[in-house]
């Protein structure tokens, strides 16, 4: 069993929804899809990849973008709203949003959202970052920084999941890992996954890549490859005995920091994978 990974596919433009439904029916029956977020902010083209990923993966786990969110240009007015319908249509589809275990490993999706822990938001930004006039919360819901709380507060029953799995002897013995254990996010649980080489006038952004919140539950479960999306820049680094994998397929034109494929970052027949992925961190992270 394979697992792959990628994310920000952004099927609105035509060159990555042919990208996506030309991946091969068969070759990815046995395996794991990891799809990290922003697929779509039209629903409908959002549920044709989902099936279509589901039909050729054994699993797909999914968890939703700030993209996917966006409510300018559909029936729903609420961005909370939307996402509880595709939390549904994952469930209708046969997509995994809560985590579980196959073949031996564990798949724990995590939601999320950005709250400024990472850099303060200027003015600049706050007027130019789409999500700020596409996006609309609930009135219990006034910022960025409550709209996260939301978001982690919903990941509760996943740490209930892993306790109970290393409390029947499942997951842990002695303190040592038993499954193989594969969270993932959109958003990006550290500043710190950002490459070093990344330009002052690009850092602009890290106020709304992700939380810091978001990484500390990460580290309170302690994966061996965590997989997150929203950043667009292909990334392997490992922190504290972590893998942290970034495998955006990005626009049609990010082709420098984007590989355009999906990544086998974990294979069951094959421990060489997660040494390439431990080599990838050692010397700077992009995918060759």
């Amino acid at each position: 069993m394979r697992v792959h990974a990628v994310s920000d596919i952004h099927v609105d433009y035509p060159q990555n929804l042919k990208w996506v439904l030309g991946i091969d029916r068969h070759e990815y029956q046995a395996d794991v899809l990891l799809l990290a977020g922003d697929v779509s902010e039209d629903l409908m083209l959002l549920e044709r990849v989902l099936r279509g990923c589901a039909e050729r993966f054994a699993k797909v786990v999914f968890v939703p973008g700030n993209h996917d969110l966006w409510v300018r240009r559909c029936s729903y007015d609420c961005s909370l709203a939307k996402f509880k319908a595709i939390q549904r249509l994952c469930s209708e589809v046969g997509i995994a949003t809560e985590p579980f275990e196959y073949a031996g490993v564990e798949f724990i999706p995590l939601l999320s959202w950005y709250d400024f822990s990472f850099a303060a938001l200027d003015r600049s930004l706050r007027l130019g970052w789409r999500d700020f006039s596409a996006c609309s919360w609930p009135a219990s819901l006034p910022d960025s920084q409550a709209v996260t709380r939301h978001f982690h507060q919903l990941n509760v029953g996943v740490f209930e999941w892993a306790k109970a799995r290393s409390e029947q002897g499942l997951a842990q013995r002695s303190g040592e890992k038993i499954c193989p254990r594969i969270s993932c996010s959109h958003f990006l649980p550290s500043i710190d996954v950002m490459p070093s080489w990344v330009p002052e006038s690009k850092r602009t952004v890290y106020p709304v890549l992700g939380s810091a919140e978001l990484g500390a539950q990460v580290r309170l479960l302690a994966p061996d490859i965590h997989v997150y999306g929203h950043s667009h820049v292909n990334q392997t680094i490992e922190i504290d005995s972590t893998h942290y994998v970034n495998n955006a397929f990005a626009t049609p034109k990010e082709t420098r920091i984007a590989a355009k494929q999906l990544r086998c970052i974990y294979d069951s027949d094959d421990g060489r994978v997660l040494s390439r992925l431990s080599e990838l961190a050692k010397s700077g992270g992009l995918w060759s």
